[in-house]
């Protein structure tokens, strides 16, 4: 009975899931908590020695929790595009920088008034969250870390050199956030150049390795640090929400998959290279060869909620189950407050990292619940906004799985399903990330022919869930108080997010 662990390197913590390959369970799984700083306004950081210390205490508990310490192989997934900055040893020179971070707003919006073909798979420019500009605003803000950097590279190659001793790239990853084209298997060096980055290219890693593809043994030093008494296959992962799409089993076109937590990702392939304005991609060959995935998100969602609750309610376990259940009796709109979810900008469809977050229409009479519940209704409505562009051009959906942090929060969870007004599919374990690295790692043991069947053997066990109609026409008509408020408010957030002050 071999075993397979995956590994997931995720904002709050890093989960070590160890599974069994006959009977596809998992047979435990582990967290280890990571922190986060933000030293100024819209930055986000976190020290990459901590995702290794937390990735072997979350190992070698889920092990003795398996009751084995024998694994065939593992996987990695992880938050992208959370940029390290390190000499060829593996050691970090500052902070990694954070997906979520948008620093580099002026440098992503460099990146649009280029040319350049690759720059059709990313709907024009890049995104302020993915490396390249990162790496832009390194090289005009820390010249001098920039010129030390042997290596530029994302948390997932970091934590795959720790495993194995190699530096190299997930082409999901080289796909999605790097301006690599998998078509022609090439970088684009004349692209960094124009985008101010002349030797961005000597500093990433540049052997791309497809998901679910060997990278090669773990080393006998990780191996014996994580408590693992093989040598497990180390096989190449790539962004979390998407090796989730393996654990969802919505790898054919017509399959969505949205993931909310921190964040929201919202997942589909089409067969043939689409356009679909104000979404990311269409990607080529970035999880399978032959399909383009497109990519919707929300910057800000749970961790929204999660800093009403902690940060600004003060609230303890009781409290916050007493804030749902308050929450859930409020009708939609019924507190006459609208929210809106741009916290850390938007992803899309207005793909705008300028945009902030607001509540409009507080009075004195609202109450946390009122907030909490504006909250989880802006959250549902920037979903909305995602899907609608989706549909508006053609994309049709089958299989929507919803999965995630959001399936633990009751609120939030029938907000989504009601507002998006669709069947859909409730995973029943949080975590598809874990699953979709397993049958990474069954593929590249070569368990399955293909990858796509091999994410069809470990889908995880799922619970339809129907929307409540009357609930879906009132979001309908809370989504154009959503839509026009943000035209509104669009101009005063641009003026205020160039205020970034120290934050102690």
């Amino acid at each position: 009975m071999p075993l397979l662990l995956g590994l997931d390197i995720g904002t709050s913590g890093v989960r070590a899931g160890v599974y069994d390959t006959d009977a596809r369970v998992m047979l435990a799984e582990r967290e280890a908590p990571l922190a986060t700083t933000h030293p100024r306004s819209g930055w986000a950081e976190q020290n990459p020695e901590d995702w290794w210390r937390s990735t072997v205490v979350a190992v070698r508990a889920a092990l003795e929790a398996a009751g084995s310490r024998a694994i065939a192989g593992v996987t990695v997934a992880t938050t992208a595009s959370t940029v390290v900055v390190a000499d060829g040893d593996g050691n970090p020179l500052r902070p990694a920088i954070l997906w979520m971070d948008c620093r580099a707003a002026a440098e992503s919006a460099a990146t649009e008034k280029v040319e350049h073909p690759v720059l059709a798979y990313s709907g024009g420019g890049d995104a302020v969250e993915w490396l390249v500009p990162k790496a832009m605003w390194l090289a005009a803000h820390e010249p001098d870390v920039y010129r030390r950097a042997d290596v530029i590279c994302e948390a997932i190659d970091f934590v795959n050199f720790r495993l194995t001793g190699r530096w190299v790239a997930s082409q999901m990853n080289a796909t999605c956030k790097w301006n690599y084209d998998p078509l022609k298997r090439r970088f684009a060096p004349e692209l960094f150049k124009a985008f101010g980055v002349p030797d961005l290219l000597d500093k990433l890693p540049t052997e791309v390795i497809r998901v679910g593809d060997p990278i090669g043994p773990m080393s006998a030093a990780a191996a014996e640090e994580l408590g693992i008494e093989t040598r497990p296959l180390v096989a190449q992962g790539g962004i979390d929400a998407h090796i989730g799409v393996l654990g969802a089993a919505t790898v054919a076109p017509g399959g969505l998959l949205m993931i909310g937590g921190t964040s929201n990702v919202h997942l589909a392939h089409a067969a043939a290279q689409p356009v679909v304005p104000g979404i990311w991609g269409p990607y080529p060959c970035a999880l399978i060869d032959g399909l383009w995935l497109v990519e919707g998100g929300q910057v800000s969602s749970g961790s929204i909620l999660s800093w009403l609750t902690d940060a600004i309610f003060g609230l303890d376990a009781a409290g916050f189950a007493a804030l749902l259940k308050e929450a859930a009796r409020r009708p939609v709109g019924g507190a006459g407050l609208l929210a809106l979810d741009y916290w850390m900008g938007n992803r899309t469809p207005y793909r705008d990292p300028n945009l902030r977050g607001a509540f409009i229409g507080l009075s004195l009479w609202h109450d946390r619940a009122a907030v909490y519940r504006a909250a989880v209704e802006a959250i549902a409505l920037g979903s909305v906004a995602v899907i609608d562009s989706l549909k508006n051009d053609g994309f049709a959906m089958n299989r929507f799985v919803i999965a995630g942090g959001v399936c633990k929060n009751p609120v939030w969870l029938k907000a989504t399903v009601d507002a998006l007004g669709a069947p859909v599919l409730v995973a029943r374990e949080s975590n598809l990330s874990l699953r979709g690295g397993v049958a990474a790692a069954a593929n590249a043991l070569g368990l399955f022919p293909s990858l796509t069947e091999a994410a069809d053997a470990f889908a995880a066990p799922t619970t339809p869930m129907e929307p409540d109609r009357a609930a879906h026409a009132a979001y309908r008509g809370l989504f154009d108080c959503y839509r026009d408020a943000t035209a509104a408010m669009t101009p005063i957030a641009h003026r205020l997010s160039k205020t970034t002050l120290e934050v102690a």
